[in-house]
């Protein structure tokens, strides 16, 4: 055991939170994103009985956002025609608040096909059982600053 490591994240998960690099992206995916056929070229993980907003947080006291992109997070859109509320989304923005200075403006939104396109080149996708629709968040690695 280690002191100040969220115990949801296993070790390895840390093990692929430290192999990531600057503008290497990680997709935390809900319970009914296809991970392993978007993964087939990326390390899949899978963190069963976890939604996405503790998992998110947990990565995120230890994960720089990329501050040299406008939207380090990016969010699937919601279909046209789908009826779908989205509230998770505002769960999202408030948990990257708290870890970047941007705030929401630091999330943006990718159409659903692009997202699964930009997926499919992501370094890590996460399997989460998340319930809510819509609920996939990307996340793109900064670089960490000694101060």
């Amino acid at each position: 055991m280690l002191k100040g490591i969220p115990e949801i994240l296993s070790p390895e998960l840390l093990k692929v939170l430290c192999e990531m690099g600057h503008s290497d992206r990680l997709v935390i995916a809900d319970g009914n994103f296809p991970v392993e056929s978007m993964g087939k070229n990326a390390i899949t993980i899978r963190c069963d009985g976890h939604g996405v907003p503790e998992i998110l947080d947990a990565i995120l006291k230890l994960f720089p956002l990329d501050t040299y992109v406008e939207h380090p997070v990016n969010l699937m859109e919601v279909m046209p025609g789908d009826n779908v509320e989205t509230p998770i989304w505002d769960t999202y923005k408030e948990i990257v608040a708290k870890y970047d200075e941007r705030g929401d403006k630091a999330v943006g939104n990718i159409e659903r096909f692009a997202f699964y396109e930009e997926a499919k080149t992501a370094y890590c996708i996460i399997s989460t059982s998340e319930k809510a629709l819509y609920a996939n968040i990307m996340l793109q690695k900064g670089v960490v600053i000694n101060n």
